[in-house]
């Protein structure tokens, strides 16, 4: 059987083809991101799933070019943004585009905020960084960018320091600095890492209210499901440094085909009734192999129930499902085999 390819986009705000970051270690080279190729579209919500060590978050860090050396972004990676080729590009077009025409959020603000600096000159310097104005221009758009990701007092708060700012606050004043130009695109890592549940839903819904504003697509990066659900439209499921599913996210938690998402999708906690037995999360067993040492053929075969011995020798392309959802899983060229025992090891098949 072929494996057709689904139909790409006809005119994505990011195209990203056979993405490979690496970095070397004692240990070899860890292919962090191994062959990528994804789209954002203009205003979407694409969210990148996976567990830690699945390459999301050198994905948003590679679009950037914010790669440390000795890692690298490998020769034939292409990364498109409004017909620039950030792989390639100079220093001075990057420049012009990161922070302006492309703002990201970081994992974790405490780290990402300079200490010895107000939060309000943080946010002043990235409009002074693009636009030629005053400083007090600049700091007038920083305090109506606080005010606009709902921070109370935002001329006072302006003049605070990170360290004196709740983890929610700070994740509104990255979400105000990533945000002060009005970028057509926002890379969000793990936006909400180490909030709790009610800050969590208050900053997922200021994220949703200022994309609709703006009208500006958002890469969101996370391993929470249930964030995904809430907030994006389509999906991108990555495992041992590839995108291993892809589909709107309707679809994917209907029906996806892969069994690594499946096993995520069992592994979601759900609400219970009162007085019912709690139900046991699955679990997938093993975990992510070492990107210096991802096996041959399919990388998630030996955490697999259905695994064969194709999918031991033979890495499997992006099967077309439909239009729009993809699957990298030999199961379908093979579907019976989905129902089949999978067989024990070194037993022919």
């Amino acid at each position: 059987m072929t494996a057709p390819q689904p139909v790409p986009a006809p005119n994505p705000l990011l195209s990203i083809r056979d993405l490979r970051t690496v970095f070397p270690t004692g240990a070899g080279v860890a292919r962090a991101v191994d062959g990528l190729t994804l789209g954002v579209e203009p205003g979407e919500t694409l969210g990148i799933v996976g567990e830690s060590g699945s390459g999301k978050s050198v994905t948003a860090l590679s679009i950037l070019r914010l790669i440390r050396p000795p890692g690298r972004i490998e020769a034939g990676s292409s990364i498109t943004f409004g017909g620039t080729d950030l792989a390639t590009c100079d220093a001075e077009s990057l420049r012009a585009i990161r922070g302006r025409r492309i703002g990201m959020v970081f994992q974790e603000p405490m780290t990402a905020l300079n200490p010895v600096f107000t939060v309000g000159s943080q946010i002043a310097e990235v409009v002074r960084v693009h636009e030629r104005t005053t400083r007090q221009a600049a700091w007038g758009r920083a305090v109506a960018m606080l005010e606009a990701v709902r921070i109370p007092a935002s001329a006072e708060r302006a003049h605070q320091y990170p360290h004196e700012l709740s983890g929610g606050t700070r994740q509104r004043v990255m979400l105000a600095m990533a945000l002060v130009m009005h970028p057509a695109l926002l890379i969000a890592d793990e936006p909400t890492t180490a909030l709790d549940v009610t800050v969590q839903a208050q900053i997922l819904a200021l994220l949703a209210e200022l994309q609709q504003s703006l009208g500006m697509a958002v890469l969101l990066i996370t391993h929470d499901l249930a964030i995904i659900a809430a907030v994006a439209s389509r999906v991108v499921v990555m495992y041992g440094g590839q995108a291993v599913e892809e589909a709107p996210v309707t679809e994917l938690f209907a029906a996806a085909h892969h069994p690594y998402t499946e096993g995520l999708l069992r592994a979601v906690p759900r609400p219970r009734l009162p007085n019912s037995p709690a139900a046991r999360l699955a679990e997938i067993p093993g975990s992510v192999p070492p990107a210096t040492a991802w096996p041959a053929g399919c990388r998630f075969h030996d955490r697999c129930a259905f695994a064969w011995d194709r999918c031991r020798h033979e890495m499997p392309p992006l099967y077309a499902i439909s239009a729009t959802h993809a699957s990298r899983c030999h199961l379908a060229a093979e579907p019976a085999r989905r129902t089949a025992p999978a067989p024990t090891a070194g037993t022919p098949s």
